[in-house]
């Protein structure tokens, strides 16, 4: 690597983690959706890359060690479950049916908007993880054939809408009990989900953070069969 390469690669590392402290910095102070930081830091860095006319893979030689820790992070949502090893064996008929279910739901209807939409199979297929976090849905979309990146793309976009909307529907279906307020939030808007459950109360916290890790399991063994079933 040349040093303009590497000079290049440092500049948009340290730009990609300055972004993100300064957009959760600004999301703690206003706790308002449009400074979350897996929405603005990206839309900044987007904004910094066309006025100095850099490309992706120009940009992405920096910050892609980032993306290589998405592996240990996979590993270690064991941790998670085994924490709550106790819950699971409480509620696991009713923590089982709803990770199948809103897994099936949650791939199914990103298939039915790709038709309607008339997207390419690759985008399609990009699509389908969106109700997973991060290092499920990049591995979810390289199994299926879709473009990990993308699916990263469509992760962000569905837990800043979800964990904005879930509150709202707290209140119009009612929902009161923890378990309830936490599996919403952990299934349809996933890390940013947790987050927002975290400001609600610890045990909603968990439930979310529980339901986040099985319903990545749960979509990578459900989304492969039901693209074959399919296509």
């Amino acid at each position: 690597m040349s040093i303009e390469a590497l000079a290049s690669a440092l500049f948009w590392l340290v730009a990609t983690l300055a972004a993100y402290y300064a957009t959760r910095h600004l999301y703690r102070r206003t706790r308002t959706w449009w400074a979350s930081p897996l929405l603005l830091a990206p839309i900044l860095l987007l904004a910094l890359a066309l006025c100095l006319h850099v490309d992706y893979p120009t940009y992405f030689a920096g910050p892609r060690w980032l993306v290589t820790m998405l592996g240990p992070a996979t590993v270690a949502f064991a941790l998670p479950i085994y924490r709550q090893r106790d819950l699971i064996a409480r509620h696991w008929k009713t923590l089982a049916i709803g990770m199948l279910t809103g897994s099936t739901v949650s791939i199914v209807a990103s298939l039915l908007m790709a038709h309607w939409l008339a997207l390419p199979q690759n985008l399609a297929h990009s699509l389908v993880p969106r109700s997973v976090t991060t290092p499920f849905a990049m591995d979810i979309a390289s199994r299926i054939g879709g473009v990990p990146e993308l699916a990263a793309v469509f992760v962000i976009v569905t837990g800043v809408f979800g964990a904005t909307v879930g509150p709202m529907l707290f209140r119009v279906l009612r929902l009161r009990s923890a378990m309830a307020r936490g599996a919403l939030l952990g299934m349809a808007a996933h890390g940013t989900g947790v987050a927002k459950a975290r400001e609600i109360g610890d045990e909603e916290a968990a439930i979310a953070s529980l339901t986040m890790v099985l319903a990545g399991v749960s979509n990578v063994l459900v989304a492969p069969w039901i693209i074959r079933a399919i296509a």
